[in-house]
């Protein structure tokens, strides 16, 4: 299976404020990526797959708030629950098309998510 990464560089904290500083930045991000792939980056198991470990996204001499990147790397369950039907309505276009190993994982991703 290939190794698949969400990124939203444009969230923003309650303040209204970009989280991330910004696209020179970006590196910082697919560094983790790659090293994740390479079996060397530290990560944390959530309900939808792993996020950076606390300190694994090198930040020195970059203003990121610790609580911005504590936010950044948390998994809304609430959030991701709310999306299910939606993701169900979207799979039930395909119909008889769709891969039963897509519907068996998001079985699975609702089960982790309680």
């Amino acid at each position: 299976m290939p190794k698949i990464f969400y990124v939203n560089w444009f969230r923003k904290n309650k303040d209204g404020k970009f989280m991330w500083p910004g696209y020179a930045e970006n590196s910082r991000v697919l560094k983790w990526i790659f090293d994740r792939c390479d079996g060397k980056a530290a990560a944390v198991d959530t309900p939808i797959g792993k996020v950076p470990a606390d300190g694994a996204i090198d930040v020195k001499g970059v203003k990121v708030d610790p609580a911005d990147m504590k936010e950044m790397t948390s998994v809304d369950k609430e959030g991701w629950k709310a999306e299910l039907p939606l993701i169900k309505e979207h799979f039930a276009t395909f119909g008889a098309k769709l891969p039963k190993a897509l519907n068996d994982e998001l079985a699975a991703l609702e089960k982790r998510l309680g």
